[in-house]
This record gives structure tokens, C-alpha cells and sequence, in this order.
């Protein structure tokens, strides 16, 4: 899959709002709106930008357990199932 990258400047985004806003609903790509010719912001479809953010959420989570590991503050397979298995039976 080939994607071209849409560059846009802020004036051109101002006086077409609606359409830019249909794209990249439409077609989910990401528009760089660019300011004195310099890349300053994204447009990017909602959806896209939700799955963005949870898979930082889910990188945050990563690199938590890695550090817990690192430290020595991991619990083994076996003392979370029984953990576990000792709330489920309360």
C-alpha cells in the first residue's frame, strides 16, 4: 500500500475546512497543514487518531512491566493465577 503524503497550508485548510475534513474522513489520510512553509499540525480522522492513542496507552503499559520486571517488582505466572484464582473464589 502506497500512501502520498498531503501537504496543505493553513490558508488553503481555512477556505476549504469541510472538504479537508470529508478526506480525511473518507479516505484516512493524514494532512500536514504546513505555516510559512514549515510542518506546525496534523488533520487526521478521528478513528485514527483514537487508535493512536490507545496503542501509546498500550505502549505506556509496556514499558511500565519492563521497568517493574527490571526492578525485581514482577510476580511469576504462577503467584498471579493464584492470586487470581483466590479473588474469583471470594
Amino acid at each position: 500500500m502506497t500512501t502520498t503524503i498531503k501537504i496543505k497550508p493553513i490558508s488553503y485548510i481555512k477556505s476549504n475546512a469541510a472538504e479537508m475534513m470529508k478526506f480525511v474522513n473518507e479516505q484516512k489520510e493524514s494532512i500536514i497543514i504546513t505555516q510559512n512553509g514549515e510542518a506546525k499540525a496534523v488533520l487526521v480522522d478521528f478513528e485514527s487518531y483514537q487508535n493512536m492513542q490507545n496503542a501509546f496507552g498500550l505502549l505506556n503499559i509496556f514499558q511500565i512491566a519492563e521497568t517493574e520486571y527490571a526492578n525485581g517488582e514482577a510476580s511469576s505466572d504462577d503467584e498471579v493465577f493464584q492470586r487470581l484464582r483466590s479473588r474469583m473464589a471470594k
